[in-house]
């Protein structure tokens, strides 16, 4: 087995955790040589030597063989990866929006350089998603993936349906316990999920999506008319990243959904992920697992960081089989709660109104409309307009 020499750019939350997972693992051959960060003169838990601020300390090192890529900012990151895959060294990285706008140049990366990239870490945090795409479900016939890929968001809306307090104080609290960082945009907003739902469509169905080819819908304008609709009705609100084949067309979204209290993903609750497949062959299956937290996604790219001591690299076997064959689509149905104030959302964006209510509190309206009409709409970005999907 090799002893990989590891470059790490980043020291954060995620880079905290791999430093201690890989602390306390005895079957993972590899060392630290160098970390790359931007404060030298904040207290670190290990000896200054270990760090720098000089990238082309970790770049232009013969002695590290693997590149670990765990910093915040995509376009930073796509230089270091690119860089370093130029320089003929493997890469690791955790960042779902570099890899979900940069796919296709990551690809003729990897081939051009003869060197592997893996990025277990990027969707669903410990989760073991994606090399299970790659591998366990190369062999039958996968028609639909869904689930809660976001940590954040489902702390949030587990703590909004139990707990009695307002978005802005759960907010506060998972930013306390790191769940969501200070700027939360990128995980209320469903931009988050919404990466690593490109990412999983890769490895699902072989299919490039660009994210803004996918339509997110977030849950910063949930309020307490949409939390006394769930409760009456026995639901719980979670945010659903999903994505299925039917005719050939793949349909994908990512938004706040009422689920039965009795559904599996109902039962997933605050900082964990859960993914479930649909198959030809196993049917239906669940993945669970903590998706936030420093030593989750640790673990994800230890598990990286271990399967290239085995050279292991990404077979991209479905983008190979699949490559032309499929596209996204936007002439699905979806079955939409609408909460609204003065402002009545235009009915003929509706293909049928199943319901409407009017009161002092608030209204609202159930109906059925194309995804390519929501998507397109204006009214959607009012703030008094909320939407959650009815998925039943």
């Amino acid at each position: 087995m090799k002893n990989l020499k590891l470059g790490i750019f980043g020291f954060g939350c995620v880079g905290q955790g791999l430093y201690h997972v890989l602390q306390q693992s005895n079957a993972i051959n590899s060392e630290i040589v160098k970390i790359c960060i931007k404060d030298l003169n904040k207290p670190r838990p290990l000896d200054k030597s270990y760090f720098t601020n000089q990238k082309d300390d970790l770049l232009q090192n013969d002695d590290i063989d693997v590149i670990v890529e765990l910093i915040d900012d995509a376009e930073a990151a796509f230089s270091i990866v690119s860089t370093a895959m130029n320089n003929g060294k493997s890469v690791v990285s955790a960042n779902k929006k570099m890899i979900a706008e940069h796919m296709e140049e990551l690809l003729a990366l990897q081939e051009k350089n003869k060197v592997s990239f893996l990025y277990e870490a990027s969707c669903c945090a410990s989760i073991p998603i994606i090399r299970n795409l790659e591998e366990y479900y190369d062999n039958d016939l996968l028609t639909s993936l869904e689930g809660i890929f976001n940590g954040s968001t489902n702390f949030i809306l587990t703590k909004l349906l139990t707990g009695g307090q307002t978005f802005d104080e759960v907010l506060k609290e998972a930013q306390n316990l790191g769940f969501a960082e200070s700027d939360p945009t990128l995980d209320v907003e469903g931009i988050d999920p919404k990466y690593k739902l490109c990412i999983l469509l890769f490895h699902a169905f072989g299919l490039i999506a660009k994210p803004d080819d996918i339509f997110n819908y977030g849950i910063s304008k949930i309020n307490t008319f949409d939390i006394n609709y769930a409760q009456r009705h026995n639901y719980s609100i979670k945010l659903i990243s999903k994505c299925r084949i039917v005719d050939e067309k793949i349909e994908a979204y990512c938004l706040p959904t009422f689920l039965p209290n009795d559904a599996v993903l109902s039962q997933t609750n605050n900082e964990y992920n859960a993914v479930i497949l649909e198959t030809a062959f196993a049917e239906s299956q669940l993945l669970y697992g903590k998706g936030a937290g420093d030593k989750p996604t640790g673990s994800a790219v230890l598990s990286d960081i271990s399967a290239l001591n085995h050279d292991y690299k990404y077979e991209y076997k479905k983008n190979a089989r699949n490559h032309g064959k499929l596209a996204l689509c936007e002439d699905f149905k979806l079955r939409l709660y609408v909460r609204y104030n003065d402002s009545t959302p235009p009915l003929e964006d509706f293909e049928s109104i199943e319901e409407k209510y009017a009161s002092k509190q608030g209204n609202f309206l159930v109906g059925t409309i194309q995804l390519k009409h929501l998507k397109h709409s204006n009214w959607i970005n009012e703030a008094s307009i909320s939407l959650i999907v009815l998925n039943n």
